[in-house]
């Protein structure tokens, strides 16, 4: 009777509490040894393909190229504007009414091709009147040069004064200044009986048309009649880094033709092939570069001025080393290597030293003799010591093709050589139970579980 009774009120929160403390704990063991269960089963499904890859791990299948000798140009690439020898605007040089026009627009000129030509009749009057004005004072220093000799026997007799002597030396001399004067009045006249003429100054190709027929013109116009542009040759400028200034300068110096290549705006089509020709006498402090020029003959007319352009200037071309593709380069922990293809048919790590590259193409200073075999297709995955088989190149080239061959039934040559590989795995004694067979021992004992 003594003994305190518990009351329920305080017992039931703790009882609650043990009970959920429990049903966590259940849970959580319950969800772990389901994760277990799924790890141990993911292995052991993974195992037998991993056993099996590792004894019959079929090769790599690659492209090989032989690395071989030959010569490697020195380019230096640079962007361009095609600019014209020659361009000249024709103005008139003298005041007029264009009375006709010699050509057509786009037409091709030649040196001396009349373009256009100025009323020519108020000229031919001044021109008369000059050429009248002449013979007048010539008429007249002939009759001073006549009564001057007769002075001159007269005054030898004692029979007229000296000073009348010497006034008719000068009247022939003033009259003689007058003819002198009227002979440069014809010349003008006739100079601008020519300007009348408006011919080509160069060969070239005409422009379009700036002045109507009819117009008055002077020589004040600032658009002036037509523009003749020279297309052949023509040149292209271009900047260069400085650094690269005292290679060219040397090789100019010692007679050296560079040649230069054009390409369009891509620099996949060559446009035309000209040679360089001279460089600037400053360099531009703003960009640290120089100006140059190159000339291309242009005959089929791929370059018009102010075209942009891709320049490729030759500089000096080593000759008989030793050359590889570009695609079989390789970059990482050793530094700059390829995969070197063995005779028994494995690849090593060879680290190269490189030099000068030419398109798809390197030269190769050290590290690769001519004859050896590398690898430019197929080294995604491939290990020190890997296994390798050659793919046809033409299967590398055209994967598409040598797909449909192979949903056609016809394999490719790097199908067959897999297909060789597997049979002769499987010839060295395969066992089916180690590798499917124990898989499919485990799917049976799983289904009777």
């Amino acid at each position: 009777m003594d003994q305190k009774l518990k009351d329920p009120l305080i017992i039931a929160p703790d009882e609650t509490k043990r009970s959920s403390r429990g049903k966590v704990i259940l849970t959580t063991f319950i969800i772990l040894l389901l994760l277990a269960g799924v790890v141990w089963w993911t292995r052991q499904q993974s195992a037998p393909q991993q056993a099996g890859a590792g004894r019959n791990s079929a090769p790599m299948s690659i492209v090989p190229e032989t690395v071989g000798k030959g010569d490697i140009g020195i380019n230096l690439n640079a962007l361009g504007t095609v600019t014209s020898l020659a361009t000249v605007t024709i103005k008139s040089q003298i005041s007029g009414y264009l009375q006709k026009i010699d050509f057509k627009e786009g037409d091709e000129v030649k040196k001396g091709d009349l373009i256009a030509e100025i009323d020519p009749r108020p000229y031919e009057a001044t021109l008369a009147q000059a050429k009248g004005q002449l013979a007048r004072d010539e008429a007249q220093l002939k009759g001073a040069q006549v009564d001057l000799t007769r002075y001159q026997g007269l005054a030898a007799q004692n029979a007229v004064p000296h000073q009348t002597l010497d006034t008719q030396v000068a009247l022939v001399g003033q009259y003689q200044g007058t003819v002198e004067a009227d002979r440069a009045s014809v010349q003008s006249a006739q100079v601008n009986l020519q300007y009348c003429h408006i011919v080509s100054p160069i060969n070239g190709r005409v422009g379009l048309r700036q002045v109507d027929l009819g117009n008055y013109v002077t020589p004040g116009d600032s658009t002036g009649l037509v523009v003749i542009t020279q297309l052949e040759p023509i040149s292209v400028l271009f900047t260069l880094p400085e650094d690269n200034l005292q290679a060219i300068a040397k090789r100019l110096k010692e007679g050296a033709v560079l040649p230069s290549a054009a390409y369009d705006r891509s620099g996949a089509n060559k446009l035309a092939t000209g040679t360089l020709q001279t460089f600037d006498s400053q360099i531009d402090p703003t960009t640290g570069t120089i100006k140059l020029r190159a000339q291309f003959e242009n005959e089929t007319r791929t370059l018009y001025p102010n075209q942009f352009v891709n320049i490729r200037l030759l500089l000096d071309t080593h000759k008989d080393v030793t050359t590889m593709s570009t695609a079989g380069i390789q970059r990482g922990v050793p530094g700059t290597f390829v995969y070197l293809v063995k005779d028994d048919s494995t690849v090593t790590v060879r680290p190269v030293k490189l030099g000068v590259t030419d398109g798809d193409r390197v030269e190769v200073i050290s590290g690769l003799s001519p004859g050896d075999r590398i690898v430019i297709d197929g080294a995604d995955k491939l290990r020190e010591g890997a296994k390798v088989v050659v793919r046809n190149p033409a299967d590398a080239a055209n994967p598409a093709a040598a797909a449909k061959g192979a949903s056609n039934g016809a394999p490719s040559a790097a199908a067959k050589d897999n297909a060789k590989t597997d049979a002769k795995g499987d010839a060295k004694g395969a066992d089916p139970d180690k590798a499917g067979g124990g898989k499919r021992k485990r799917s049976e004992d799983g289904q009777k579980q």
